[in-house]
């Protein structure tokens, strides 16, 4: 990998890419990788009106799992809850192995599962920014079809001068 290729995948930004292979979106209707970790929305298995904020931090493979109000996940007893399972899941059927794998830095042997390759620990981290993000990407789906720029993604104007 290039100096250019790593830089990339620490941006917060990433650009628009094709899944992989095609996902539902019911149960993780948000997954980035970003920040330096993989990191999504992930629907609650018993409650509709709930959703969970997991991440999986990159290189230390330290993982949290909370409500979007900040509340611990009760399924995080030293290991992995099944909210980070999906979320897993669903980065390697949106980017693929290879990318998930690059990114979170770990190895994975012929035929093994992403999560069990991981060796962290939980540790607590902030997910307002994700769920802000998924709010965000929920508000452009009401807006209509299109093909012209939208003014809130518009952030330079066409002269190049601000006034």
């Amino acid at each position: 990998m290039n100096a250019d290729g790593a830089a990339w995948e620490q941006r917060s930004v990433a650009r628009v890419v094709s899944p992989v292979q095609p996902r539902k979106l019911a149960k993780v209707p948000f997954v980035e990788l970003a920040d330096g970790r993989l990191q999504g929305v992930v629907s609650s298995g018993s409650d509709i009106a709930r959703v969970y904020v997991s991440s999986i931090t990159a290189g230390t493979h330290a993982f949290n799992c909370s409500t979007n109000n900040n509340r611990p996940c009760g399924g995080l007893y030293g290991s992995p809850c099944k909210h980070l399972q999906a979320l897993a899941g669903e980065a390697v059927l949106q980017y693929g192995l290879d990318q998930v794998a690059r990114y979170l830095h770990v190895e994975v042997g012929d035929g093994a599962d992403l999560m069990s390759c991981l060796n962290g620990r939980h540790e607590p981290t902030p997910g307002a920014m994700v769920f802000s993000r998924f709010l965000r990407h929920l508000s452009y789906l009401e807006l209509p079809g299109t093909t012209g720029p939208i003014a809130e993604m518009h952030w330079f104007p066409a002269t190049g001068a601000i006034r």
